[in-house]
């Protein structure tokens, strides 16, 4: 079997093709989106920490994951992600008020609500995902979901940056508003079979308090998040030495598309793989075996030469997300569906705060002497990370990530996975 019958099989059914498309179509407007807004405050303010700020503001209510994802447990999913689209299509289309820097301040409101409708809408679409999909596509969705979303990353930003160039801010806006109606459009029509779910017991804070419980007590999701989670922290350090690892080979500061085309590259081609993988390895091992892959990666980058920079960089893009696909896949198929919102989004706050909290700190030491000894301490302690985290159940990590259950009482992820599908076992 090849990977390419792989995600013919995934297209061919009629619910994950339509939605898949329509994850498609939303990612191309959220990316060409993501670029155009920090240049437009930068033409509009001059202020480059202005700029830095739309990336804040769309991450921050990240925060509330655990909060926010009580929302997709008390409603039906699908119902919800159509309304919140269209929501966001009407909302675009205020920024075409936007015209100077006194209105700032409606273009950060609009990146701040975009970023708390997302929180709200990755739970849904996980929880969404998991009962429209067949159990045995899910890796592979996942790993094709994230090449797409990674595709769009190589070409989504171009296209805002022309749309931008040539007609302004409102006209980026004006497409993402289209994409999110586009999407809205194509998931209507995703068979989706919903009870009305019950309402969850006690208040914001008890439903909140038992999402989190949920996951953390289980003994197979706790160590993917906490090594989604450090990897990301690592990551993000790792990618603030960009531009003094492009200083250092002698380029201009532009040639970190390059480097971000690489990396886009190898994440596109992980994705492709990742359901057969999966399959082969079990969750646990797959991510364990990314994140050894991304710390070559990261220590590579440390090297003064164009090539094995590049190769690095290719190497992160194969090994981060990873653990990410196996993180979220075996949520998707450990938690009972009245729980997965505030789950997902429990573990969506694990895995990506980090990611924040590292990016400011990796600004802050990148200013030391030598960045290369930076890189290189944390491809360290990246390999320690997927060491421990391929070592769970074993005995030898139970302080940091706590002991899986013996497979008497609980098989392997990898073994249900494997015994539902086995012809689905192809090569990673």
């Amino acid at each position: 079997m090849t990977t390419n019958w792989t995600v013919t099989r995934i297209l061919r059914n009629r619910n994950a093709g339509l939605y898949f498309t329509g994850l498609v179509v939303s990612a191309f407007g959220t990316s060409a989106l993501g670029l155009a807004a920090g240049v437009w405050v930068k033409d509009l303010s001059g202020s480059n920490g202005l700029a830095a700020l739309c990336v804040f503001a769309v991450w921050a209510p990240t925060l509330a994951g655990p909060a926010l994802g009580t929302i997709a447990d008390r409603v039906r999913r699908k119902p919800l992600l159509l309304r919140t689209n269209l929501a966001l299509a009407a909302l675009l289309l205020t920024l075409f008020a936007v015209g100077s820097r006194a209105d700032l301040w409606l273009l950060f409101t609009v990146l701040f609500v975009y970023g708390t409708v997302m929180v709200i809408q990755d739970p849904a679409e996980s929880a969404l995902v998991a009962a429209v999909v067949d159990p045995d596509l899910l890796g592979d969705f996942n790993g094709l979901r994230m090449s797409a979303v990674e595709g769009m990353k190589l070409v989504a930003p171009l296209t805002g940056a022309g749309l931008y160039t040539a007609f302004g801010g409102p006209a980026v806006a004006c497409l993402d508003a289209v994409t999110c109606a586009l999407a809205a459009g194509l998931w209507l029509f995703v068979r989706a079979h919903e009870e009305r779910p019950r309402r969850p017991a006690g208040d914001w804070r008890a439903q909140t308090a038992e999402g989190v419980r949920e996951l953390w007590g289980n003994p197979r999701l706790r160590p993917l998040v906490l090594a989604g989670g450090t990897m990301m922290f690592l990551a993000s350090l790792s990618s603030s030495s960009n531009y003094a690892i492009i200083e250092g080979l002698g380029h201009a500061p532009a040639y970190a598309g390059v480097l971000y085309a690489v990396q886009g590259v190898g994440s596109v081609a992980v994705g492709l793989v990742s359901g057969p993988a999966l399959r082969r390895l079990g969750e646990r091992r797959f991510g364990a075996a990314g994140i050894v892959v991304a710390a070559v990666g990261v220590t590579a980058r440390a090297v003064p030469s164009d090539p094995v920079v590049l190769v690095g960089n290719a190497a992160i893009g194969l090994g981060l997300p990873c653990v990410l696909i196996a993180a979220f896949t075996a949520v998707q198929r450990e938690v009972p569906g009245p729980l997965l919102g505030r789950a997902t989004a429990t573990a969506n706050t694990l895995i990506f705060t980090p990611n924040v909290i590292g990016l400011a700190t990796g600004a802050a030491l990148i200013e030391l002497p030598d960045f290369r000894l930076l890189l290189t301490l944390v491809g360290l302690a990246l390999l320690t990370t997927g060491v421990c985290l391929g070592l769970v159940g074993t005995g030898a990590v139970p302080a940091l990530f706590g002991r899986s259950p013996s497979p008497a009482q609980s098989p392997a992820s990898a073994d249900r996975t494997s015994d539902r599908s086995p012809s689905d076992a192809n090569p990673a």
